[in-house]
């Protein structure tokens, strides 16, 4: 059986996709531009079979790529074969959970809204436990502490020595709502405060005064590339996961953003707002 493609080739063919359709060429163009036959340039978008990075890089130049882009599609095809850390965790992850987490890995900022939950990054353990343990699927223990398992080993890109710049809105209503139970609430409001004074987090809260706002439909995830033409927005439906990156649609959630961040407190007002749900919290 042939070996599945590894997330990171999987990018690297979708990214590719959209180079090409904004430059307007077809298959047959790119190949000749590129030097390589039309099979090779679907081949390479369908993430099928290995690459070559100085095809990849042939590929930018005839897509006008930037020189941002093209670094990093240059990159991702010289790893396309590395398997990221939770490859171990390969059968308690879904499909959609392994770009997520090959995006996080190489991100360079990300910018979440919540309406629900806590952000996964932010979330200590026993919050995580009981989000796991309130999910309509019934799960053994053993299955429940091994998706924590995960959770907390995603948390680590926070540590790494250059940490990824991550801005996270919450709508009141996420540090209002008992998961768990009180104490396991307090100790998770206590966690976004030590968070917010970190100086590669910004925390703040949309209360709930503003009424509706930019993203009154859901919560979502922007993960920054070097390059923001290759920025990736993540949404998670109950239904599903989706991942855009057209350039329409970054540029909404963008703009959405850019409105909730207005319409939010400020770092100070925030964490004043979080210290006072915690001191009512019995």
């Amino acid at each position: 059986m042939p070996e599945r493609p590894t997330t990171r080739r999987r990018q690297l063919g979708a990214t590719l996709r959209k180079l090409r359709a904004r430059k307007g060429m077809t298959l047959e163009e790119a190949g000749g531009h590129a030097g390589v036959s039309k099979a090779t340039v679907s081949r390479y978008e369908t993430q099928e079979g290995p690459v070559k990075w100085l095809v990849v890089e042939a590929l930018c130049r005839a897509y006008g790529a930037t020189e941002a882009e093209r670094e990093a599609l240059v990159a991702m095809a010289k790893n396309a074969k590395e398997q990221g850390w939770w490859r171990s965790f390969a059968d308690s992850i879904p499909e959609s959970m392994n770009l997520l987490l090959t995006l996080e890995d190489e991100a360079v900022r990300e910018d979440h809204f919540s309406c629900v939950y806590v952000p996964g990054l932010l979330q200590t353990r026993a919050y995580t436990r009981a989000v796991q343990l309130a999910n309509e699927l019934e799960r053994s223990p053993e299955d429940v502490e091994r998706l924590v398992d995960i959770r907390m080993k995603r948390q680590e890109i926070l540590t790494r020595p250059e940490p990824p710049r991550l801005w996270a809105i919450l709508d009141e209503s996420v540090i209002r709502r008992v998961v768990g139970s009180a104490s396991v609430m307090r100790e998770q409001l206590d966690h976004l405060l030590q968070a917010n004074a970190s100086p590669h987090i910004t925390l703040q809260i949309l209360p709930f005064a503003k009424g509706a706002h930019a993203a009154a439909l859901g919560s979502f995830v922007i993960l920054g590339s070097r390059e923001p033409s290759l920025d990736v927005v993540y949404v998670d439906l109950h239904v599903g996961s989706y991942f855009m990156e057209k350039d329409e649609e970054l540029d909404r959630y963008r703009l959405a953003f850019d409105y909730l961040r207005a319409q939010s407190l400020d770092m100070s007002a925030s964490s004043d707002l979080i210290r006072q749900v915690r001191k009512e919290m019995k």
